[in-house]
């Protein structure tokens, strides 16, 4: 059998894959089994945020494997605390963190603070969260129901009750009722289409949240850790949300997830756990990562590389008026709005012919989610190669 065989014989058939091999990789590039050569702008869908084999954090998972992967969350896990430590020393944040293994149990766990927040805070009980149409919140029920598109709805109900979805953030505050203990958005709708909030309209629903006791969750589960070009899209935002969820970029690839609250008594013993979350391996990985990106930010060639990437995305909507209508998107979380008449996925596989990786997102918008340590170099090539795609088409 081939190797393709044996996957769709064996491996529960969930995802349209494409059947490349990759099988190695070094920073924005990746490699197949032929020895074919990616420019990769998608990063594992905004996961390896310091590139593919990156060295310094192969030489922390290795060493760290040699010592202790896991030990559970019965005892100490020294980089478990260092971690907690680093996200509130780089968010600037005053927060406790709880650590999961991926963005939807981050963001089950968000919910269940907001619930127990509902539940002893205030004369009536609330239970009722408010979330965006086209929002992506994860795959598992709770975290499924929470996401605003009705196509993901279908047959896996009953879901648990309480989740209304707002049009926009104007239409949250006609959706507030005396049940309501949260509201939970992305700054930058990923899955939706690569859609920023206007920062005004968040800034100004943050305090008014603030105001009425009502919790202000923002999975930053996709925009965090570097993604948009500050440490988190909150800090960009220039809000204190309640409740921050993360995961993708934190670990580089391996997997993490985390909550992070300023409600620091909300949890007591034994009313949230995860057996593998947070244990040696991954706190390790992650630390070793933002370490990684903390250089790369202070040197300031994060923030020059994002403009670069921009400036080029902007000159490819410009050059091509037919098929994009414009580009959008924030720091290094970018996409080029398809325009009526062309397809994303046919521009997706093009692109992937000659040679770079690029995502779909929304209805018709092509993602761009480059490893956040991309080189001028990589880039060029990558888009080089993006443009003769087009040629094709």
């Amino acid at each position: 059998m081939t190797l393709q065989e044996i996957d769709k014989n064996y491996v529960l058939q969930t995802y349209s894959r494409n059947y490349v091999n990759f099988v190695k990789g070094r920073n924005s590039v990746l490699y197949d089994a032929d020895g074919k050569e990616y420019i990769d702008f998608g990063s594992g869908i905004a996961v390896c945020s310091v590139g593919h084999a990156n060295p310094r954090l192969a030489n922390a998972i290795c060493d760290q494997a040699s010592k202790l992967i896991h030990v559970s969350n019965l005892y100490l896990i020294e980089h478990q605390a260092l971690l907690a430590k680093r996200l509130a020393d780089l968010s600037g944040y005053d927060v406790a963190t709880f650590f999961a293994n991926s963005g939807a149990e981050a963001n089950e766990g968000a919910i269940k603070m907001a619930r127990k927040y509902g539940e002893v805070e205030g004369e009536v009980k609330r239970y009722k969260i408010i979330t965006l149409e086209h929002s992506f919140h994860g795959r598992t029920i709770t975290a499924l129901k929470a996401t605003g598109q009705e196509s993901m709805h279908n047959y896996f109900g009953p879901f648990p009750d309480g989740f209304v979805y707002a049009r926009d953030i104007r239409h949250v505050y006609d959706l507030i009722d005396d049940h309501t203990v949260a509201v939970m958005i992305e700054l930058v709708q990923g899955e939706g289409g690569v859609q920023p909030m206007d920062k005004d309209e968040v800034r100004e629903l943050a305090s008014m949240l603030k105001r009425e006791d009502i919790l202000l969750v923002v999975d930053e589960v996709q925009t965090g850790i570097y993604r948009t070009g500050e440490v988190l899209a909150s800090n960009l935002y220039e809000i204190t949300p309640d409740i921050i969820t993360l995961a993708k970029g934190l670990g580089g690839g391996v997997p993490i997830g985390a909550v992070m609250t300023t409600h620091k008594d909300i949890l007591k013993i034994g009313e949230h756990g995860s057996t593998f979350g947070g244990n040696f391996l991954s706190t390790r990985a992650a630390l070793e990562v933002l370490d990684i990106l903390e250089e790369h930010k202070e040197s300031g060639e994060l923030d020059h590389m994002l403009l670069l990437f921009e400036k080029r995305l902007k000159h490819i909507a410009s050059c091509n008026p037919a098929i994009f209508e414009k580009e959008v998107g924030v720091g290094f979380m970018r996409g080029l709005r398809v325009n009526e008449g062309y397809d994303a996925k046919d521009i997706i596989e093009a692109a992937f012919e000659e040679g770079v990786v690029v995502l779909k997102a929304g209805k018709n918008t092509v993602r761009f989610l480059p490893v956040l340590t991309i080189t001028k170099e990589e880039m060029e090539l990558g888009f080089e190669r993006f443009e003769r795609a087009l040629s094709h088409l």
